[in-house]
């Protein structure tokens, strides 16, 4: 049966690439998101990727961009649909929220056809992710630095809890963070839809980060094998969990000295960052709240009083 995307039409065995229009600009001429349909050459299940649903986050992109010239239709059981760019305004100024109503698209969903610019972006992609068995919502820690994680976000009360689970299990970067998410997210709306659906949070950067799409594009093959979409078999590896974090501020201002470096264990009382002057004097040093690994830092050193400075991953299992 052809599969359709906006003005993206595959037959079985087939790829296409389009746009799905969602509105007009500001001078009055419509615009529309790239789309991509690949159909497989036999049924199966519907797997939903999309990025860039925060502007600066780009290495999503990266990964659709490497993943779509390897899949051949001909080895594929089942459909891929993707949206390659969701944050439209975003994207063209470089910006992580939309600029047209200043907001941040992933807390839009499952969105409004009549509302706000982002709402109507969130509504039509989630009609796209409706119509999958398995969603992808590819992210990044914005500029941060940061490990490759995925995050599962519908909260170990939904129903849906074990199978979200088992897709970020499935995608296997080595990190997963277990932690129920804002309202709004993607990763929360599909699943009360029936669908599971992660973020993999690859890396951040200014720009993109080779090794942290490179780990995307291994993820996203995972799932495909993992699902059947292709013949290969994927066994499942055991990921490092966090289970909720710790975020640090600085309590000065001056320069940051990380103590630990990213997926460092980190224990209770020892130091995790000194802040300094100019001249390299010791103002403060700041130590572990608890146990758990180092998940995240900001990227430049500088830093005001109370300004973010780190995240600690806490309450660490393995599954």
């Amino acid at each position: 049966m052809t599969t359709t995307l906006g003005t993206a039409s595959a037959a079985p065995g087939e790829v296409d690439t389009g746009r799905l229009e969602v509105g007009e600009t500001r001078d009055g001429d419509p615009f529309g998101l790239p789309v991509a349909v690949i159909n497989g050459s036999s049924s199966g299940k519907t797997l939903y990727l999309q990025a860039v649903s925060d502007g600066d986050e780009l290495n999503g992109l990266g990964v659709i961009q490497r993943v779509v010239p390897q899949l051949d239709p001909a080895t594929i059981t089942g459909t891929i649909l993707i949206v390659g760019i969701v944050n439209y305004h975003a994207y063209q100024v470089a910006e992580h929220r939309n600029p047209i109503d200043d907001t941040k698209m992933n807390r839009a969903y499952p969105g409004n056809e009549s509302g706000t610019s982002s709402e109507r972006i969130a509504a039509a992609t989630f009609d796209v992710a409706t119509r999958a068995d398995l969603v992808l919502d590819l992210h990044q820690g914005s500029t941060s630095r940061m490990l490759n994680e995925v995050r599962v976000r519908c909260g170990k009360r939904h129903r849906l809890y074990e199978e979200c689970l088992e897709l970020a299990k499935a995608f296997g970067c080595g990190y997963v963070l277990d932690q129920k998410g804002p309202d709004g997210q993607l990763a929360r709306a599909a699943p009360d839809e029936g669908i599971p659906t992660v973020d993999p949070e690859l890396g951040g950067c200014v720009g993109w980060d080779d090794e942290s799409i490179q780990k995307g594009v291994s993820g996203v093959f995972n799932v495909l094998r993992y699902y059947d979409f292709l013949e290969e078999a994927n066994d499942l590896e055991r990921q490092t969990r966090a289970n909720s974090f710790e975020q640090y501020g600085s309590p000065n201002g001056g320069l940051v000295e990380m103590h630990k470096e990213l997926g460092e264990r980190v224990a209770h009382g020892e130091p995790i960052f000194e802040i300094t002057t100019a001249f390299g004097e010791t103002k403060t040093t700041v130590t572990a709240d608890s146990d758990g690994i180092l998940w995240r830092t900001r990227r430049l050193p500088q830093v005001a009083t109370g300004e973010y400075v780190c995240s600690v991953g806490t309450d660490i299992d393995s599954y």
